[in-house]
This record gives structure tokens, C-alpha cells and sequence, in this order.
């Protein structure tokens, strides 16, 4: 592995966790979902955790998979140099056989349309690896691997993504657990709602144009942002809490409950709904 700086750090190493999970897969197969999701939240976090020790020994690191313990570790706090990284985000998707017609969109349990690139041959694609580096009060660089979608989105090089054309838009929400007032939001604002997978594949979506907007506020966790923010703050997306606040990371409680992205000509409609929703 050639490393040439923190962005292409990034970058290799969630590409690479990525492709030892979709070995993974591929011996498993679908018919022990549990041991699946384990044994690739397991082996991801241990390529990723070595890989940094071995690459960046000075630095810090936050992950999803890491012990109680390891997540309280006061010298994070203390860090110039954090690695914040989620080595399956999307496990419940990593681990489920497709369920829509092949190479085109599904309905998910409500009805409402699933994206069309959710699904490969064999399962879902819209789970994630995500490896982001904060640096000094700030999130300096960032990857999100999609391996089931051939694709790597870095801040080395970051998407660009299409204008936007007047009209409705697509929001993306979560397939399990969408917040109510998305829903109402939608329907104040003009848009209609795609359930996508993981975070990473959410935000991922907004930068390739899938969709214009993600909103979510059923709680998540630093290492569900991280990367993908790191990459959408790259090309010039909006990227905030709903109330419009700074979104942060490295925090003693690594507790982030909600977040917005979209195409910076959305981010002022989207904010002035959620107010109007919450008074």
C-alpha cells in the first residue's frame, strides 16, 4: 500500500475493508445473517485498527466496534489527531439477499420506492465503510467505501455533485426507523421520500445525485458521519445538525441525534420546514 497522505489513507483503507467484506459475503452467503453481520463488523474493525497502528502510531482512534472502554479513553480527548471510523455501517443491509427485481427499484415495507441502486446480483449495496480523520477541532479528511457499488467517495477527490433543477426533490430517509415529521416535512416542501440503507449510503446518495436531501433524527453516533460528512463538506454540500448547528465531532459523548445534508440550494427550505415543524 502506497500512502500518500491522509486523504489517500483514507481512501485505501476503506476501499480495502470493503473488498475483505465482500469476500466475506461471498463465503458466507445469507443464510446465517447474525454470524455474518459479526464476523464482518469483527474482521473490518481489525484490518482497520492494524492498519492504523501500523500507519498512523501517534494518531487516535474512535470506532463503532471498539469497547466501552476504548471509547473513554480521556487521551482521545486530548488528541491533535482522532481517526474516527465505522468499519460496517449498514450491517443489517451487508447481511440481507437482495429483495427487489434486479437492476431496478423496490418497494420497501410501507410502500414507498427504494432506490434502484440498492441492490446487487446477490444482496443489498447500500452499506458502507467509513474512515474519517478529525484534526485540530475539524474534520480534515474522509472516505466512504460502497463495495457492493464498485465505488470509493474521497475528500482527495470529491464528487461533484449535479445542480439542482427547481421542482420536487428526494429526501432520503432511514428503511427501518424514519422520523415521523420527515414525512410532514415532505409533504410542506415538496419532495418525496426514498428509503435507503446505512448513513454512508444516505449521504453518498446525495453527493452522486440519487437524491437532493437525508434527514434523519432517530439518533446516531460520530462514527455514522463522520466519513460521509468529511466528503460532503469536500464538495460544497450542506451539512449540519436540523436546527442548523455545527455539527462535531471528537466529543466526550460521541452522540450525534441528528443531521442534514443537501445541495446547498435546498439547506435554507429545509431548515425554515424543520422550525416550522418543531414550533
Amino acid at each position: 500500500m502506497t500512502i500518500r497522505d491522509d486523504h489517500a489513507l483514507a481512501g485505501d483503507l476503506a476501499t480495502e475493508a470493503g473488498e475483505r467484506l465482500l469476500r466475506i459475503r461471498e463465503r458466507m452467503g445469507f443464510d446465517d445473517p447474525a454470524a455474518l453481520r459479526a464476523e464482518g463488523d469483527r474482521a473490518a474493525h481489525v484490518y482497520l485498527m492494524e492498519s492504523l497502528a501500523r500507519l498512523r502510531l501517534s494518531d487516535s482512534v474512535l470506532s463503532e466496534e471498539a469497547t466501552r472502554e476504548e471509547r473513554l479513553d480521556p487521551r482521545r480527548l486530548s488528541a491533535e489527531r482522532v481517526w474516527i471510523v465505522d468499519p460496517l455501517d449498514g450491517t443489517r443491509e451487508f447481511s440481507e439477499r437482495r429483495t427487489g427485481p434486479g437492476g431496478g427499484s423496490s418497494r420497501d415495507q410501507d410502500g414507498a420506492e427504494e432506490s434502484a441502486t440498492i441492490s446487487t446480483q446477490e444482496g443489498r449495496a447500500d452499506w458502507a465503510v467509513h474512515v474519517a480523520l478529525w484534526e485540530r477541532g475539524r474534520l480534515s479528511a474522509g472516505a466512504v467505501a460502497l463495495p457492493a457499488q464498485g465505488r470509493t467517495l474521497t475528500t482527495a477527490d470529491p464528487p461533484k455533485p449535479p445542480p439542482y433543477e427547481k421542482g420536487r426533490f428526494r429526501i432520503a430517509v432511514s428503511r427501518t426507523r424514519p422520523p415521523e415529521f420527515v414525512q410532514k416535512l415532505a409533504y410542506l416542501v415538496g419532495a418525496d421520500l426514498v428509503p435507503i440503507g446505512s448513513a454512508g449510503a444516505k449521504i453518498s446518495a446525495v453527493l452522486t445525485g440519487e437524491v437532493e436531501a437525508y434527514v434523519h433524527a432517530g439518533g446516531q453516533y460520530e462514527w455514522d458521519s463522520a466519513a460521509p460528512v468529511a466528503v460532503a463538506q469536500a464538495a460544497g454540500v450542506h451539512a449540519s445538525r436540523i436546527d442548523g448547528s455545527e455539527l462535531t465531532y471528537n466529543q466526550a459523548d460521541p452522540s450525534l441525534p441528528d443531521i442534514l445534508v443537501s445541495l446547498p440550494e435546498l439547506a435554507a427550505s429545509l431548515l425554515a420546514g424543520i422550525r416550522d415543524l418543531h414550533r
